[in-house]
């Protein structure tokens, strides 16, 4: 069902209260109205501006005295029969005692006079004593279709206001399209009206701009953040086992694989050293399957307001369905949902937020494809962990000779190196228990050394960068040999 028909069917089953959180007010007000015409319903409308309203009855005009919300409310008990109620930033009102007598009121009031209240806010914060009358209301986000009609329109718009020359095919144009996936109805608007704006045209190279544009909404949000993934499976050393894994699975996700019965891989879980390459396998996932790629930051969704860490998980979660498919990179994920394994003093919000994801984990059916990495498995949830969570899990020890070799040549490589001015050999004898990114660090501290002296990056300076640097692997062996029994026999070797 689409929002509409979710929202008539509440209204038919006579819900009293429905609460929609949203900062896109317009798009609410639109869908309301919407279900007000099709169920044929009479509708108010409440703000503190305008006070009580009609806004579909041009000859109602403003009920006077109405402002305040409790006397709003107090008129509505007294004249209200059988509507729709909607009300506007109400929940800023709510700390006065009148305000939230008056609504309780008027909810009891609804749920008798068969009405329905409809509160529109950005947040979500309600007394428990009117949040237990809401049913919540998510407004998703738009389909392909109506992406598809918000462009034509805007473009057609702006061809009446400045003129623009839209000159692109069908392919470019679906790509368009694709990558505006995610966003609201007014981001996706704004966005195109950017684009034509800007030159006057609307062609293929506009695609960049709708990137650009799209990247800053997200980095705005603080949740959602697209990755650059320049690495190739290549480019990671080692890890062969994991490699064949994703090569195999790659080929799931066609419409022939699901015909001769087989799943769509859902996700993998990356366990492991730090350091030892599990972001840089999560990012070469997505280049290697050619799916965008999305970090999730578990750390900024909590929220000092009740229910709002949830939704935005929820928001999150939505927005990665909509633009599938993708690859959803939760980095760390023992640091957001570890208080979900023990007794905590949030109140319980760790555990719901935990369930929440286990539940879309579960029930999701767009092709979004899960990657999670974890550098402490003790403080992962058990639930976690059981087999059908993820498709496999894997451990990623530190690289052997054969991937320190392959990691030294990435990364002399990407600096302008010469290989043969090297020893690699003697390099791979020298980092036996370093991680790629001690590695890298390695060369990087190097070739700081040889610029400060202006000589050229030597084999010798390379290890003396080594020397001075201790690897993890001595300054916490206790914990990794503990980390490496526990992989024994429950987790995959990447190697």
């Amino acid at each position: 069902m689409d929002d509409l028909d979710r929202l008539c069917n509440l209204i038919r089953a006579r819900h009293p209260g429905i609460h929609m959180v949203t900062s896109e007010e317009l798009d609410a007000l639109d869908l309301i109205r919407e279900a007000s015409r099709v169920q044929d319903v009479y509708l108010w409308q409440w703000d503190a501006m305008d006070g009580l309203t009609s806004p579909l009855d041009r000859q109602s005009g403003v009920i006077e005295n109405t402002l305040h919300p409790s006397a709003a409310c107090s008129w509505l008990l007294d004249n209200d029969r059988g509507t729709i109620i909607t009300l506007l930033d109400i929940t800023a009102h709510l700390h006065e005692p009148g305000a939230t007598r008056a609504l309780r009121r008027l909810l009891v009031h609804a749920s008798v006079a068969e009405s329905t209240v409809i509160v529109v806010d950005h947040e979500s914060k309600l007394p428990a004593g009117i949040e237990a009358w809401m049913t919540p209301f998510e407004i998703g986000l738009p389909t392909d279709g109506e992406l598809d009609a918000i462009v034509r329109r805007a473009i057609k718009a702006a061809d009446v206001r400045i003129g623009v020359d839209a000159k692109i095919n069908s392919e470019d144009y679906d790509l368009i399209l694709k990558n505006l996936r995610g966003l609201t109805k007014r981001q996706a608007r704004q966005i195109i009206r950017d684009v034509v704006t800007d030159d006057q045209r609307f062609c293929a190279e506009d695609l960049n701009h709708v990137l650009a544009s799209k990247r800053q909404i997200f980095a705005r949000s603080g949740v959602l953040e697209f990755v650059e993934s320049p690495a190739t499976l290549d480019q990671v050393g080692g890890m062969g086992n994991l490699k064949r894994w994703l090569t195999q699975r790659e080929s799931g996700f066609s419409e022939k694989a699901q015909e001769f019965g087989i799943v769509p891989p859902r996700g993998v879980l990356l366990l492991g050293v730090q350091g030892a390459g599990k972001s840089l396998c999560s990012k070469a996932i997505a280049t290697a399957w050619q799916r965008p790629l999305l970090r999730l930051d578990p750390g900024v969704l909590y929220d000092r307001f009740v229910g709002e860490s949830e939704r935005r998980l929820r928001d999150a979660l939505g927005q990665a369905e909509a633009m599938a498919p993708v690859v959803l990179w939760i980095d760390e994920i023992e640091k957001g949902f570890a208080s979900a394994a023990e007794q905590s003093n949030d109140g319980g919000l760790s555990r719901r937020m935990f369930g929440t994801l286990l539940t879309w984990m579960q029930e999701h059916e767009a092709p979004v494809f899960l990657v999670a990495t974890a550098n402490d498995v003790q403080a992962l949830p058990p639930e976690l962990l059981r087999k059908g969570r993820f498709d496999e899990i894997f451990f990623i020890d530190l690289p052997g000779p054969g991937a320190r070799e392959q990691i030294f040549k990435t990364h002399l490589e990407r600096r302008g190196q010469k290989l043969e001015a090297f020893d690699l050999g003697g390099l791979v004898s020298a980092t036996d228990g370093y991680s790629g990114a001690e590695i890298e660090q390695a060369v990087v501290s190097a070739l700081h050394q040889a610029f400060a002296t202006k000589e050229n990056l030597s084999q010798g300076m390379v290890e003396k960068a080594l020397r001075e640097s201790p690897p993890l692997s001595v300054t916490m062996r206790e914990r990794i040999d503990e980390l490496r029994r526990w992989a024994d026999g429950r987790c995959v070797p990447a190697e």
